[in-house]
């Protein structure tokens, strides 16, 4: 930038130096031209003397002036001149670039004069004033050309002046750009010298933090090595000590060793004694063992042909008063002057007082629906039928327990989303509640609805959270039983057990760091009896060959082989804690294979559900039948309602009540 102003200045002095020569050049201009225009004015109207020779000019060709060319530039230099020769006669016609001169013999104005002035002679003027106003024309063109030649040179000045003006400006924003450049050099090297000033002041700090530390840690070295040599000192009294300590000890224990090997000379004389009397007791225990395991074989058959048995008795003495009632109220009903409005009252109609009163067994099937959902016989067109008029046509057989779980499948299937939402909470509430109370925990609806809501992932109330993770891992081990159910060709293993048990307990390890319990607990609802700590591997795997071999399959009733799997899961009492959800979860797995629901025993049976534990295993398989029929009937009411409200809702739609 400071290079380009010495060249400014210079080109701004040279173009000041030109405009003033060219304004005295306008200046003398006029005069000169003036002059020139005189002279060739009086030139034009005084014939030249007689004698004298002219030059002839050539045809189509004007002759050009001797004058010489004045030296202006511009339209200020031709302006002067054209004033000039208008005063000495010239003609008023502007001269054009390229207009030719005037021809030989053409008419001049000179020659119009004379020939209207009178009384002069009548001379040749024609070719005298020719030249003459080639002349004029020839000046004409030629100021024609300088005025032209000024003006291009005008315009290539303001070009020029242009340039230098664009040239100035250029370099007068390239001196701003420079000093703004140096105004911001500036304003970030104070910047830059400000940051080094802070860092030198946190570098100070930071040094300051450090030195204090470095004391710190000295002095806390410093005690350390105090400690340390305290604790060696006092190491080193305690060595001293036991030392002598040890050395009277070796003294004592060589004389309490001597006195030990007499007293263990004689104890081996009476444990050789007491290990054969052992060894006698032994095989006296175990023959009674022997003897009391096949006195037991032999009444567990005998209760069982029993139990089959007292339930042939049943449903022989169920069939006869069925059959009997059934003749009783066809003989009633044909009796004659009565028509066919006797009413026949079915088993079905009475209500189930089972949860008030004290359970009976259920009824077989077959006799369930014995009357049947048939009409009286008779009808009001035969008011006395014959014999033959009363026979009824076969009953229908009532619906299985897995054919009533599939209908209610698909009827809840058809349920709105949210109607199978809050049906499938309620039954893992249920679910968790009464299995809970039977091994005498009981739990809130509160806790119970926190700990399922799966909206719910931090429990608010921390008292409640201990609860809410038992509650949360016994429904994980439900979600494990429905999958397990879900898989009918996979075995029951002695490893699906355990791992029922450790989604209950996930703390225990895993399949192969889980252990049985090791004693016999004490358990204030359970009084039967348990199997010994080092048998309970045994017993588990027998109760899992006997499921997997042919007398279950022999049976052919799911919930007999559910029940009797549970029950001798909880005579052997596998874990220390949760020995009886684990049992049920297993059954449960069983029912859900063969197509049942879920059994679940109310907490209203507990005192019920222990006796039997004791050794009625008929008792377990009823309570289980009881517990799925119920559940039956209460989800299919609970069905029946939702249809009718779903019914009324379509009803209103429909038929909407008329406007007042």
């Amino acid at each position: 930038m400071a290079k380009l102003m010495p060249a400014t200045k210079k080109s701004a002095k040279s173009t000041k130096s030109k405009v003033q020569s060219a304004k005295a050049a306008q200046s003398k201009a006029p005069s000169k031209g003036a002059s020139a225009a005189k002279a060739r004015a009086s030139a034009g109207r005084k014939p030249p003397a007689k004698g004298a020779s002219a030059p002839k000019p050539k045809a189509g060709k004007a002759a050009r002036p001797s004058a010489a060319k004045p030296k202006t530039s511009g339209k200020s230099a031709g302006k002067p001149a054209k004033a000039g020769a208008r005063r000495a006669g010239a003609p008023s016609r502007p001269a054009t670039r390229g207009v030719p001169a005037a021809k030989a013999g053409a008419p001049t104005r000179g020659k119009q004069q004379a020939a209207k002035r009178p009384g002069k002679s009548k001379a040749p003027v024609g070719k005298k004033a020719a030249p003459s106003a080639r002349l004029k024309e020839a000046e004409k063109l030629r100021k024609a050309k300088d005025a032209e030649k000024a003006r291009k040179a005008k315009e290539v000045d303001a070009a020029r002046k242009a340039k230098e003006a664009e040239k100035l400006r250029k370099a007068k924003e390239a001196e701003k750009l420079r000093k703004a450049k140096e105004v911001d050099a500036a304003r970030k090297a104070k910047e830059a010298e400000k940051l080094r000033k802070a860092k030198e002041v946190d570098a100070a700090r930071k040094a300051k933090e450090a030195e204090k530390l470095r004391k710190v840690k000295e002095a806390e070295k410093l005690r350390k090595a105090k400690e340390a040599e305290a604790a060696r000192k006092a190491k080193e009294a305690a060595r001293l000590a036991a030392q002598e300590a040890a050395r009277k000890a070796r003294e004592a224990e060589k004389a309490r060793k001597e006195a030990e090997r007499e007293a263990a000379r004689k104890a081996k004389e009476e444990e050789r004694a007491r290990r054969e009397a052992e060894r006698e007791a032994a095989r006296k225990a175990k023959e009674e063992e022997r003897l009391r395991l096949q006195r037991e074989r032999d009444t567990y058959r005998k209760q069982k042909e029993a139990e089959r048995e007292r339930l042939r008795q049943q449903r022989e003495a169920q069939r006869k008063a069925i059959e009997g009632r059934v003749a009783e109220q066809s003989r009633h009903a044909n009796r004659p002057g009565r028509g066919s409005t006797a009413r026949v009252y079915r088993p079905d109609s009475i209500p189930d007082q089972r949860g008030t009163t004290r359970a009976v067994p259920a009824i077989p099937p077959g006799a369930e629906r014995a009357h049947g959902d048939s009409q009286p016989p008779g009808g009001p067109d035969n008011r006395r039928p014959s014999p033959v008029a009363v026979e009824r046509p076969p009953s229908t057989p009532p619906a299985s327990i897995d054919e009533r779980f599939k209908k209610i499948e698909e009827r809840l299937a058809a349920t709105p989303e949210e109607f199978q939402l809050n049906y499938r909470e309620s039954l893992d509430m249920s679910w968790i509640y009464h299995d809970s109370a039977l091994e005498g925990v009981v739990y809130t609806f509160q806790e119970l609805k926190t700990a399922i809501d799966p909206s719910i992932t931090v429990v608010p109330d921390s008292s409640l959270q201990p609860v809410c993770e038992e509650i949360r891992r016994h429904k994980a081990a439900i979600e494990l039983v429905r999958e397990l159910g879900s898989k009918p060709r996979e075995s029951i293993t002695v490893d699906v057990i355990k791992r029922i048990y450790l989604t209950l307990h996930p703390e225990e390890g895993d399949l192969k760091s889980v252990k049985y319990r090791k004693d016999i607990p004490q358990h204030r609802l359970y009084f039967h009896e348990y199997a010994a700590p080092d048998k309970i591997a045994a017993k588990v795997r027998q109760v899992v060959d006997w499921l997997g071999g042919s007398e279950a399959k022999k049976l052919k009733d799911p919930i007999r082989i559910a029940a009797r799997v549970h029950f001798d899961l909880l005579r052997v009492f596998p874990y220390p804690v949760d020995s009886g959800k684990v049992a049920r979860l297993v059954m449960n797995v069983l029912l859900l294979r063969a197509g049942y629901p879920p059994g679940i025993i109310h907490a209203t049976e507990r005192q019920r559900y222990y006796e039997a534990l004791k050794g009625a295993l008929p008792t377990i398989v009823t309570m289980v039948t009881e517990s799925i029929l119920n559940s039956l009937q209460s989800i299919e009411k609970h069905l029946d309602d939702q249809e009718q409200r779903q019914r009324a809702a379509v009803a209103a739609a429909t038929n909407p009540p008329p406007s007042a």
